[in-house]
């Protein structure tokens, strides 16, 4: 099992885009929208992270709970996979959620119930698996959701 995030959009304040649980056989068993801070040449705390394939565990933070840590992530430390809607709520991390919408009326698409659709991924999940992301529409996928 591993995770795929194909990035979507990206502006001044945010990059928006989706997130895939593939099983073993490239299957995307769960999906929804992912939030993260723009591409800004990586840099800490207002960057998303590159494109590329990553290694990532289970993790308990003392601000998120329970989350995931993405693991050497070149050039940054404790990114995370961790509840959060608005990219005011990230220095760098990605926050999954169940659906878009701007919840707080900025003008900005945020990610909703993000508590929720992180409860489902640590369920879903194992204890250690391979995160890739990908920008674009550059793949198809296959999906076993109804």
């Amino acid at each position: 099992m591993r995770l795929l995030i194909e990035r979507m959009t990206d502006d001044t304040k945010q990059t928006i885009g989706r997130m895939f649980v593939l099983d073993e056989e490239d299957f995307s068993t769960h999906d929804c929208p992912v939030l993260e801070l723009p591409w800004k040449e990586n840099k800490r705390r207002v960057s998303c992270i590159p494109v590329g394939k990553y290694q990532v565990i289970k993790h308990r933070s003392r601000t998120f709970g329970n989350c995931f840590w993405v693991l050497d992530v070149p050039g940054r430390s404790e990114i995370l996979i961790h509840k959060g809607n608005y990219h005011s709520n990230t220095l760098g991390c990605i926050l999954p959620g169940i659906d878009l919408s701007d919840i707080n009326q900025d003008g900005y698409v945020d990610v909703t119930a993000s508590g929720d659709q992180m409860k489902k991924l640590l369920d879903l999940l194992p204890k250690k698996f391979e995160l890739e992301i990908i920008n674009g529409y550059a793949i198809q996928w296959n999906s076993k959701q109804e």
